[in-house]
């Protein structure tokens, strides 16, 4: 980020330079025309790019931090006060054409962000708590019923978790990026184990691999990888209806 360059790493493993200048890129998320969403900090825009790496503002005016796009085509941002500031975060909603349109505010720096794999539901997490916020998603996009959810573990000398980048696997788990590790919860909001990290450093995460069954992690100047028993849900893709209950 620091650098404003963004990097692709082939299913070989072969790595290659995908911008050469992000504008200093923080969050980013791939929607379903194929164009990857990024947050431009250093220019307060988020953009889209086409398939020849053009960019295209989408939105504008605030420094924005992570984002997610849904199947649906909307896409929700992260908007944290600036590391000097106390004032409250926002979630930004843009829809396809419309200008953005607030819909949260109050979280003490909101940081990662993603959908429940129904997409019924929106996950923010707190970077300056120990909590996940959860969201139901209405019909025109904005959210309702805001509630604290998933409760991370963290020192008892402290409240903050660093939760950063978040993402969910096909049968609801959240991944959390901490200052503990990568915390996984179950559907009951519950932290059931911590994956560390071999240099102890972790800010963000995704699903890779052909069957997205990889998890990536960016830890400082290195990417870590590991192979799960799990897939991880995309965003673009339809939702996952839940699975019928056996009786």
């Amino acid at each position: 980020m620091t650098n404003s360059k963004t990097y692709k790493i082939d299913l070989d493993g072969k790595i290659s330079e995908f911008l050469s200048d992000s504008k200093k890129g923080n969050g980013q998320a791939f929607g379903p025309d194929g164009r990857l969403y990024a947050v431009a900090t250093g220019e307060k825009k988020v953009f889209s790019y086409d398939a020849a790496n053009r960019p295209v503002t989408i939105a504008d005016g605030w420094i924005g931090n992570d984002l997610v796009v849904a199947h649906n085509g909307n896409v929700y941002v992260t908007n944290p006060p600036a590391d000097n500031e106390n004032a409250p975060s926002k979630v930004w909603l843009i829809r396809r054409g419309e200008a953005p349109v607030l819909v949260d505010t109050g979280l003490r720096y909101a940081n990662g962000i993603t959908l429940s794999p129904d997409q019924t539901l929106l996950y923010v997490a707190d970077y300056r708590s120990h909590w996940v916020y959860s969201y139901v998603i209405k019909a025109d996009g904005t959210l309702d019923n805001k509630q604290r959810y998933y409760w991370l573990q963290v020192p008892d000398t402290s409240d903050q978790s660093s939760a950063d980048g978040i993402r969910v696997d096909r049968d609801g788990r959240l991944y959390v990026a901490t200052n503990s590790g990568i915390q996984v919860c179950d559907q009951a909001g519950r932290v059931q184990c911590i994956i560390p990290t071999p240099n102890g450093r972790v800010s963000n995460l995704t699903f890779g691999g052909p069957k997205f069954d990889t998890l990536y992690a960016t830890c400082g100047d290195r990417i870590y990888k590991r192979k799960l028993k799990v897939s991880g849900a995309q965003a673009w893709d339809p939702p996952i209806k839940p699975a019928a209950p056996r009786l």
